[in-house]
């Protein structure tokens, strides 16, 4: 054979060869893991995988959280966050000062690290592929810190379980496999909030040892809904078909308007560090969508920035969900825990 001719083709060779590699590194190959996937879970018995251990634990309930996402990796960056990743760790310190705090007094807090998705991908794939990606790493971590938990930490005490956004879709695969699992545990669960991101009447009906709150004292309880303004319209990433919202003023699932007169408080970043306001945010239920609007001229100062819009539209307050009802949360949850005492 001519030897140029074998170089072109050594040479075609090789970048078929590049070709192959690279499409074996493409997002929507077997590069992130799926559900039904081998996966080793973080190590949570090494302490440093966790922000919060319940500090002396002397509180009679304890309160489980799991962060929303605070990864957002480069270009070149895998799009599962190692379990030590600076950034995904310094972003759920904030959000456990900043947002979690708001349940700071309704129990000890435990709060793991687990590995993260990049969102702004993973929100753009198909529902299916979406639940498969987050029921691999995420679920994975998040169902082994919660055991890790339970047989190490708890001691037996109620508790409350509360996620926001990806940590909500986290929270949910815990509320439907380890509660159906262990029925003792989940008859200690005095409440889930499942912020920032849907519960289905479907997921309900398929999870039949679930029950959606109804008021505001009710236990053994999910506590959920998505903000947006009053002008919002389309579609948002965390907002699923047949969700179910409750009012996080007046804690009732209809479509009856809680002015901004009736909510205990907002905690609020408004460029001098966060402060409470009140009188500021209102609520209603968009019981159709399954929706919480507020309808106060907002969006300027707390819509979701442009980077977001692809998922998040503007007039989402997805990063507000927590904050704009700070103070009610609060106060709801330290009601949830002295009924289910009372009741104990």
């Amino acid at each position: 054979m001519n030897k140029s001719v074998l170089i072109i083709i050594l040479a075609a060779v090789a970048v078929i060869l590049c070709v192959m590699v690279a499409a074996s590194m493409q997002p929507d190959d077997n590069r992130v893991p799926r559900e039904g996937d081998d996966i080793t879970p973080t190590d949570y018995s090494a302490m440093g995988n966790w922000m919060k251990t319940g500090d002396e634990k002397d509180m009679p309930t304890d309160v489980f959280v799991l962060y929303p996402t605070t990864y957002h990796p480069g270009p070149n960056d895998p799009l599962v966050a190692s379990i030590d990743d600076e950034g995904m760790r310094a972003g759920a310190q904030d959000f456990l000062q900043h947002m979690a705090s708001a349940f700071n007094t309704a129990g000890n807090v435990f709060a793991p690290y687990y590995r993260q998705l990049d969102a702004t991908w993973t929100l753009t794939q198909s529902p299916e592929d979406r639940q498969a990606y987050t029921n691999g790493v995420p679920k994975t971590d998040a169902m082994a810190a919660f055991d890790y938990y339970m047989q190490n930490f708890n001691e037996g005490r109620p508790f409350i379980l509360v996620g926001h956004s990806q940590g909500s879709t986290v929270t949910k695969e815990i509320l439907f496999d380890y509660m159906s699992a262990h029925p003792d545990v989940y008859g200690r669960m005095i409440a889930a909030y499942v912020l920032g991101y849907s519960v289905t009447q479907e997921e309900l009906d398929d999870h039949e040892h679930l029950r959606f709150a109804t008021g505001a004292d009710d236990v053994g309880v999910i506590i959920s809904y998505n903000t947006v303004s009053d002008s919002f319209e389309g579609e948002l990433a965390t907002h699923l078909p047949g969700s179910i919202a409750i009012n996080p003023i007046s804690w009732t699932l209809g479509t009856g308007h809680a002015d901004e007169s009736e909510g205990l408080g907002a905690w609020l970043d408004r460029g001098n560090g966060y402060e409470k306001v009140q009188s500021l945010i209102d609520a209603t239920v968009d019981v159709e969508m399954g929706l919480v609007r507020c309808s106060n001229d907002l969006i300027e100062e707390f819509g979701m920035p442009e980077p977001t819009w692809d998922v998040f539209p503007r007039t989402s307050f997805h990063g507000q969900d927590i904050s704009f009802y700070y103070f009610d949360l609060r106060h709801n949850a330290e009601v949830r825990v002295a009924k289910f005492l009372a009741n104990d």
